[in-house]
This record gives structure tokens, sequence and C-alpha cells, in this order.
């Protein structure tokens, strides 16, 4: 009789223990989140999790306060992402291509499967800028002059291997010209660079633009997108310009790698109903966010393709001397 009462003993505390863990998650969350944005503030990414933040919390019940950790082209957020605890409380953006091509070109604390993707939120096509003021008109203008001028353009971007930046590596080896890379931490400082005449070129994306150009503060000379953005209906696609070149950034939400399917699942719920949201909506057309919602498969597997794509391109022609 003594051995059937520890038996049913022991299995009381397991299902007590297993009760505790499903109320656990069926109860988060249960403190504040910290979202990781791995670029500085005013960036894309930064101005879309700040949209974004509050009505995932709404749907959560809960509150979610974002981080800035920029650095190294975004290496610096993506690995305080992958190296959190992973128990739902840590989340943030990653971005590609950047999250995808930095460890290609060197070694990191992080690779792709250091992540659970969640949700997609934004692609965002890359764009070429010039101040308003500059003698360069035009993309043909600028191959020209680029041609004629060696290493004379001087363009920023968000790091190496960044989108913009592979970009201009193809636009240079299509036209058949050398340019001067400058890359910065996020965006918010390309566009500043540019602002006050320290480089040539922003090369940043149509969204982290299109309000500098409805105000005439700089000029695109192109746009990287399959088709022209509605928000920048007068700004030629460079296919249309005679370059093949279609590039542009995915943000989107992943956790640490081990966060329960459970939590996981009610994450996805939440950003999927947060970006639904007519009033989310609203804001984001406000800011202009090029939304293009993706759940945690669809998500998954698009990233691993992408990687796939840049190893392939990274063997055939490395963009970095290691």
């Amino acid at each position: 009789m003594r051995q059937i009462k520890t038996l049913v003993s022991a299995s009381l505390v397991a299902m007590i223990g297993f009760g505790g863990t499903a109320l656990a998650q069926a109860d988060y969350p249960e403190r504040p989140i910290q979202m990781i944005v791995a670029y500085s503030a005013g960036g894309g990414t930064d101005v879309a999790a700040r949209t974004l933040a509050p009505f995932i919390g709404k749907y959560l019940d809960g509150s979610i306060t974002v981080v800035n950790k920029p650095g190294a082209g975004g290496e610096v957020g993506f690995t305080e992402i992958a190296q959190a605890k992973p128990d739902g409380y840590t989340i943030g953006f990653i971005n590609t291509p950047n999250l995808v091509t930095i460890p290609i070109q060197r070694d990191t604390r992080y690779e792709l499967e250091s992540f659970t993707p969640v949700n997609n939120v934004v692609y965002d096509p890359g764009g070429l800028h010039v101040r308003p003021d500059s003698d360069i008109k035009s993309l043909q203008e600028l191959v020209d002059y680029a041609k004629a001028n060696p290493n004379a353009v001087t363009y920023g971007t968000t790091g190496i291997g960044s989108d913009d930046h592979l970009a201009m590596l193809a636009l240079e080896r299509a036209a058949d010209i050398k340019m001067t890379h400058v890359p910065f931490p996020g965006s918010s400082a390309v566009r500043s660079a540019l602002m006050g005449g320290h480089i040539t070129l922003g090369v940043f994306n149509m969204g982290e633009g299109v309000a500098m150009l409805k105000e005439g503060q700089i000029r695109s000379l192109g746009q990287m997108g399959e088709n022209r953005w509605s928000q920048a209906p007068d700004v030629p696609t460079m296919k249309e310009q005679g370059f093949d070149i279609v590039q542009g950034s995915s943000r989107g939400i992943a956790t640490p790698a081990g966060v329960s399917d459970e939590i996981v699942a009610k994450l996805a719920d939440a950003i999927q109903k947060a970006i639904a949201d007519p009033e989310f909506q609203a804001k984001a057309a406000e800011q202009s966010l090029p939304l293009d919602s993706m759940g945690p498969q669809q998500y998954t597997d698009m990233l691993f393709k992408t990687r796939d794509g840049y190893v392939q391109l990274w063997q055939e022609q490395p963009w970095v001397t290691k």
C-alpha cells in the first residue's frame, strides 16, 4: 500500500509540474518583453518596430520595450537576440540580407539556426538617392560620372553585405565602374551624411526615404523593386533604366531558438492580429511602411532560401576579401 501511495504521489507531482508549465505559457507574458532592433534609432527597422510594438502588446495583453543595439551591420543586435534566454521575453527584428550575409562573410556567434522566425512584417525595396542640389540628375548620369572619375563617387550604406552594399556592387559590375563604399551603423546615419554633403550618394530603402523624397529633401535616381512602388510612382526602377538589379530588405520578428512552440504560436497570433489592426494599418501608411506579412513557416522557408542564394553568390563572387 505504501508503494502505491508513493507512485500516486509521484504522478501527482509530475502532473502538477506539467500543469505549471502549461499555465506559465498560458499566462505569457507576465512581465515586459524586450524587442531588440539591430540598427540605430530613426532607421526603417526602428520605425517599424516602434510603430508595431504597442499593437503586439495590445493583443498579447502585455508591454513591449524597443531597445536599439546597432553595430557591425546588425551583427551586434542579431547576436544579442540569438544568445538571449529562450523564454519569450527577448524578441527582435531580423533583417535580410544582413542576417544571412554576415555569417557567410565572417565568423559570427550566431547563424540562421540560432533563431526561430515568427513573422515577417516589411519588405522594403532599395533606392539610390542624392541631394536635390546634386549635379547628378539620373542613374545614367551617375554611371557616366563614375566611369569618368573612378572611386570619386562615395556611397553610404548600412554596412558590408547589406542589401544596399550588394546592390551597388552589382551596379559596379554591370556598368563597369568603381565607387567608394562608406558603411554606417544604420540608415538614419546614411541619411544624415547625405544631407550634410559628406557622401555623394545615399543608398537606403525606399520606405526609409520616401518622406524626404516627397518633401523635396532628396532626389531618387532609381528604386530596386520589380515594379515601381505606389508610394513613389515617379521613381523608375533600376530595370527600367537598363540595370537588372532587384534588391531589398525583409524585416521581421524572431525569437532565440528554443522558445516553446506555444509561446511562438502566441506571439505569431498577436503579431498577425497587430498587422491586420486598422489603426496600425493607418499608422503604417503614415510611416510609408511597405507591409509584407508572412507567418512562421513561410517566413522560415523564405529565410533559408535567401541564405542558400547568398551562399551561392559568395562562392561565385565574394563581396569582401576574408
